[in-house]
C-alpha cells in the first residue's frame, strides 16, 4: 500500500507518475484517463479519497472492454497494481458500476479479469464489521464475501442476506446469474428481519426468480433455530412486485353447531393498481356457507372506494328435527368518494350499508356491527355553477330498522337551490346601507320519489303501487336591522307550495257502515304563507376580583321574543280539507286530503303565538402563573343554559305551553354534558290529560316534572394522536367500525366512560326511567403489550348487556391476540397467534369458539 512507502523523494514521484501514466495510455488506449489526485510529502505517498474512475478502452476489440466508467472509493487507501491492472480498496469502500453499487470494508477490482472480490474484515473482539452491501436494480443484500463478473454479471456469495419482496432470504452458498436469479444452498425464508430470525422455513435448495417467485425443495419450520416436525414437499412463495392474484388459503377448526369449517378459502385477483378483487366463502361440513366478494378501487386525485357483497345460508339443527331452521341472509357494503381536486363544481359520493335484517346475528361480525339495529345508504351527486348562485343534489336514499323489519327507499331526492340574494341591494353603493337593501331572499325546490313497507315485502308484487311523491317549492323572504342601538329586529316571511299527482280521501259506505278509503290520482296543488317576527338581544354583566386565583367571572344572557302568524287553511274556501261521517251515529271528522302526501299539506285552524327564550352563559377567568409571569386562562363553566316557552294567541284556553330547560358544558376539557327536562304548568285529569286548570290552583306547584334526561361522556386519553396523518379516511372508517381490530401502541392508555339517564312521568301513570353506562378502556402495559376492556350496563335491568376483553401481545415478526366475550348473546372467544406479514399470514394457530356454539 502507498501508505507503507516511505521517504520517496519528489523527482521519483514524478518519475513514477509519468511511468504509470504512460504504461496506462500505451496499454489501455488513448482515451485511458485515471483521474487520481494526489497528496505528496516527503515522507510517503497517499491517494486522497476522492472519486477515481476507469474509463473504457476504445482501442481494443469490444469482448475486451467495459461498456461504462468504474468510480471507487475508500476512506484508507487505494493501492493500484498497475502490471497486473489490479485496484485495492482498503477502508469503507465504494464501487459502482451501472446500475450496481457495492460497498465494504475491502474490496478487490480486477480490471483484467472484469471482476471483483469483496469481503468484510474482524474488529479485535472478533466481530464481523464492514460486511459486503450490494445492489443492482432493486436487488439489495448483505453477504460474507462476494465474488462478481462485471461482462457477465455472475456472482458467487458467501453467506448471504437479501430482502425479496416482504420476506428475506438468508443463505450460506448463493450464485447470482445474469437476469439476476439466485440459487441457494443451505438457505431459509423468513420475514422477520433480525440477522437470526426467529422463525424460517429451511431448505437445502432455494431459487429465487427476479421479480417472480422464490421456490424451495423439501422444507421444514425452525423456530428460533430449533427444527420442528412440520414439513413440506416443496415450497412457493409469490415475489412479484405490485399487485398478483392468488390462492387466498382459509382457516380450518370445529364448530359445535356447524361442524367442520373452512372460513376465508378464496382467490384473489390483482387485475391492476387500481382495481383487486377477492372471492371468499365459509364451508361448513352441515350445511351452512357464506359467499363473499370483496373490491377496493382508486384513483389518484379523481376517486376512491370499496365494495362488499355477502350471501349466508345458515342451518340450525337437523332437518329431520322440528327445530331445525334454513335462513337465507344478503348484505351490501360500498363506499364510494370523490377527490375534492376531482372537479371543483361537481361530486359523486355514496354509502351504501343494506341488506337482511338478521345478517349479523346469523354471521360472525364485530360486536359494533352485532349491535347496530338500523341501516342506512345514500348515493348523492350535486353540481354547482360556477359564478351563479345555483346547485343542483340528486340523491338516492334508504334507511332500515332490523328490528321493527321498517324500510323506506327514496329515488330519488332532488333539490335545487338558489343562494340567498339581495333584489334592493345597489350595485354601487354610496354612503350607509339602506333598510330596503338588506331584504333577502331565496329559492329552494325538493322533489321526493319514495316507498316505505316492511323489509319481507319489498320485492312484492304492489310495491311500486305504493310509491308517494310529490314536488315542494319554497321562497323565503327575510331582513334585520338594528332599533334603539341595542336589539335587533328580524322580520320574514314564508311562502310555500306543493305538488302532488295524488290525494287521500275518505267516504262513508251506508252499506258496508265503514269508512272507505280512496285513492285521487289528480294533479292536485297545497298553498300556504305565514309570517314571523323576532326580537332579540344581549345583557352583559362582569364580576372582576382583585384577589385570589379568580380573576373575573362574566354572564352573558340572549333572551328572544319571537311572534308568528299563520292563517286557517282548512276553511272550505282553500278546498284542502273535508269534512265527513265517521260512524253510524252520523258523527263528522274533518280530514285533510294532504295527511298521507310526501310533504303534508297546510296547517289546519288559524295559529299565532308568541315564544319566549333565554339563553345563558357563564365563564370565568383564572390568574395562572408561568415563565412569562402571570397570564389569564379562559374556563367555560356552563356553555348554555337556555330556557323556552310560547303562549298561543289564538287558542281559547290552555294557552301557555310546557317549560322547556335544556343545557350543556364541558369540564376539565374531558367531560361533557348534556342535560334537559320539561316542566308542565297544567293539572291532568283521571286519565292523565292536561286540562284548562293550572297546576298552582290544585296544589299549590308552579309546574310538575313530566320528563328529564342527562347524558355525560368523560375521556382519558393522550392529546397526541396521530392515526389521522398515518391513515387514508376509508382507513380511519374502517377502524372506527371495527376498533377491536386495530392495535394502537402510540396511545399508551385510553378510557372512554358514557351514561345516560331518561325519566318520563305522565300524570299518576307509573314512572318509565332508564339509565344505562358503558366504558372502553385499553392500556398498553409494556411497549409491547397491549390489553383492552369494554362493557355496556343496563342500570334498570340490573344486568350487564355485553362484555369485552381484548389482550394483544407484539412478538416482533409474530403476534398474538385473544378477544373474549364473556357473557351476553356474543359469548365466545377466539385466540390466535400468527406470523406479521401476509405474504405468510397462514402460519398460525388458531383456537375459537363463537357465540352460535354455545
Amino acid at each position: 500500500m502507498f501508505s507503507q512507502v516511505s521517504k520517496i523523494s519528489t523527482p521519483l514521484l514524478a518519475l513514477f507518475l509519468l511511468v504509470f501514466q504512460q504504461f496506462a495510455v500505451g496499454s489501455r488506449g488513448s482515451d485511458f484517463k485515471p483521474e487520481i489526485t494526489l497528496s505528496v510529502d516527503t515522507d510517503s505517498l497517499v491517494i486522497r479519497t476522492d472519486t477515481l474512475a476507469l474509463a473504457p478502452d476504445t482501442n481494443v476489440a469490444d469482448d475486451d472492454v467495459l461498456k461504462s466508467k468504474i468510480h471507487y472509493h475508500a476512506t484508507d487507501s487505494i493501492r493500484v497494481d498497475v502490471e497486473n491492472e489490479v485496484v485495492y480498496l482498503y477502508g469503507n469502500a465504494k464501487v459502482d458500476y451501472e446500475d450496481l453499487h457495492l460497498k465494504a470494508n475491502y474490496i478487490l477490482i480486477n480490471m483484467g479479469k472484469k471482476d471483483l472480490y469483496a469481503e468484510g474484515s474482524t474488529d479485535s473482539t472478533g466481530k464481523l464489521i464492514g460486511a459486503p452491501e450490494f445492489s443492482q436494480a432493486d436487488q439489495q443484500f448483505r453477504s460474507n464475501s462476494i465474488h462478481y463478473n462485471f461482462e457477465t454479471k455472475k456472482g458467487k456469495i458467501g453467506y448471504v442476506i437479501t430482502k425479496e419482496g416482504e420476506g428475506y432470504i438468508h443463505g450460506e452458498v448463493v450464485k447470482k446469474d445474469p437476469e439476476n436469479n439466485f440459487f441457494i444452498k443451505n438457505g431459509l425464508y423468513t420475514t422477520c428481519d433480525l440477522d437470526t430470525p426467529h422463525f424460517a422455513i429451511t431448505a437445502n435448495k432455494l431459487k429465487v426468480i427476479s421479480n417472480n417467485k422464490i421456490v424451495t425443495g423439501p422444507a421444514y419450520l425452525t423456530i428460533e433455530n430449533i427444527p420442528t416436525p412440520f414439513l413440506i414437499p416443496f415450497g412457493f412463495f409469490p415475489n412479484k412486485k405490485g399487485r398478483s392474484s392468488g390462492i387466498i388459503f382459509p382457516a380450518f377448526g370445529e364448530s359445535t353447531e356447524r361442524g367442520f369449517y373452512f372460513q376465508h378459502l378464496g382467490y384473489y385477483f390483482g387485475f391492476s393498481d387500481y382495481f383487486n378483487l377477492a372471492l371468499t366463502s365459509d364451508l361448513y361440513t352441515k350445511g351452512s356457507y357464506t359467499l363473499d366478494l370483496a373490491s377496493i378501487y382508486k384513483k389518484r386525485y379523481r376517486y376512491s372506494g370499496t365494495l362488499r357483497l355477502s350471501y349466508a345460508k345458515s342451518l340450525t339443527s337437523e332437518r329431520e328435527l322440528p327445530d331445525f331452521s334454513s335462513v337465507e341472509d344478503f348484505h351490501v357494503n360500498w363506499t364510494h368518494a370523490q377527490d375534492p381536486k376531482a372537479n371543483p363544481y361537481r361530486s359523486f359520493n355514496a354509502t351504501v350499508n343494506a341488506g337482511t335484517s338478521k345478517y349479523y346475528r346469523n354471521t360472525i361480525s364485530s360486536v359494533n356491527n352485532f349491535l347496530s339495529n338500523t341501516f342506512s345508504s345514500s348515493i348523492a351527486y350535486s353540481r354547482s355553477f360556477p359564478d351563479k348562485p345555483i346547485n343542483l343534489g340528486i340523491s338516492l336514499n334508504h334507511t332500515q330498522n332490523t328490528i321493527t323489519h321498517d324500510i323506506r327507499i327514496t329515488a330519488p331526492d332532488v333539490s335545487f337551490n338558489v343562494a340567498r340574494i339581495s333584489p334592493f341591494k345597489r350595485k354601487h353603493s354610496i354612503g350607509a346601507q339602506r333598510w330596503f337593501e338588506k331584504i333577502g331572499t331565496s329559492y329552494s325546490l325538493r322533489a321526493t320519489n319514495y316507498v316505505q313497507t316492511k323489509d319481507s315485502l319489498l320485492f312484492k308484487d304492489g310495491t311500486l303501487e305504493n310509491m308517494q311523491n310529490g314536488i315542494q317549492h319554497s321562497i323565503p323572504v327575510s331582513t334585520s336591522f338594528n332599533i334603539l342601538s341595542y336589539f335587533t329586529l328580524s322580520p320574514s316571511a314564508n311562502y310555500t307550495e306543493r305538488w302532488y299527482f295524488k290525494t287521500t280521501q275518505f267516504e262513508w259506505n251506508n252499506e258496508l257502515n265503514k269508512l272507505d278509503t280512496i285513492t285521487v290520482k289528480k294533479f292536485q296543488t297545497a298553498r300556504d304563507y305565514q309570517f314571523s317576527l323576532g326580537l332579540n338581544t344581549r345583557i352583559y354583566g362582569m364580576y372582576q376580583m382583585k384577589h385570589g386565583p379568580v380573576a373575573a367571572v362574566r354572564h352573558v344572557m340572549t333572551p328572544t321574543v319571537s311572534f308568528g302568524y299563520r292563517p286557517d287553511f282548512s276553511k272550505p274556501g282553500y278546498g284542502y280539507y273535508k269534512t265527513i261521517q265517521y260512524d253510524t251515529l252520523g258523527r263528522t271528522q274533518t280530514y285533510s286530503i294532504f295527511q298521507n302526501s310526501v310533504y303534508g299539506g297546510p296547517g289546519g285552524g288559524k295559529f299565532g303565538s308568541l315564544n319566549f327564550g333565554l339563553d345563558n352563559n357563564i365563564e370565568m377567568k383564572v390568574r395562572t402563573k408561568s415563565d412569562t409571569g402571570a397570564t389569564m386562562k379562559k374556563i367555560k363553566l356552563l356553555e348554555s343554559l337556555r330556557f323556552g316557552a310560547s303562549y298561543n294567541l289564538i287558542a281559547d284556553s290552555m294557552n301557555w305551553s310546557s317549560l322547556s330547560i335544556s343545557g350543556r358544558t364541558t369540564l376539565f376539557d374531558r367531560m361533557s354534558i348534556n342535560f334537559g327536562g320539561v316542566l308542565d304548568p297544567y293539572a291532568f285529569d283521571e286519565n292523565n290529560r292536561d286540562y284548562n286548570k293550572y297546576l298552582k290552583d290544585q296544589n299549590g306547584h308552579l309546574f310538575r316534572l313530566t320528563a328529564a334526561s342527562i347524558s355525560t361522556n368523560f375521556s382519558i386519553t393522550p392529546r397526541k394522536n396521530k392515526t389521522s396523518a398515518k391513515f387514508s379516511k376509508q382507513e380511519i372508517d374502517y377502524i372506527n367500525q371495527h376498533p377491536e381490530e386495530y392495535v394502537d401502541f402510540e396511545i399508551p392508555y385510553n378510557l372512554t366512560v358514557s351514561y345516560t339517564y331518561s325519566y318520563s312521568k305522565l300524570g299518576n301513570a307509573p314512572t318509565v326511567q332508564s339509565q344505562s353506562a358503558s366504558f372502553n378502556a385499553d392500556l398498553s402495559l409494556t411497549p409491547r403489550w397491549k390489553i383492552g376492556f369494554n362493557s355496556w350496563y343496563d342500570f334498570t335491568g340490573g344486568r350487564f348487556t355485553n362484555a369485552g376483553v381484548n389482550i394483544y401481545r407484539d412478538l416482533h415478526c409474530w403476534e398474538m391476540r385473544l378477544n373474549w366475550t364473556p357473557f351476553g348473546y356474543l359469548e365466545g372467544y377466539n385466540f390466535q397467534i400468527n406470523v406479521k406479514s401476509s405474504i405468510l399470514q397462514d402460519l398460525k394457530l388458531l383456537k375459537k369458539k363463537e357465540f352460535y356454539d354455545r
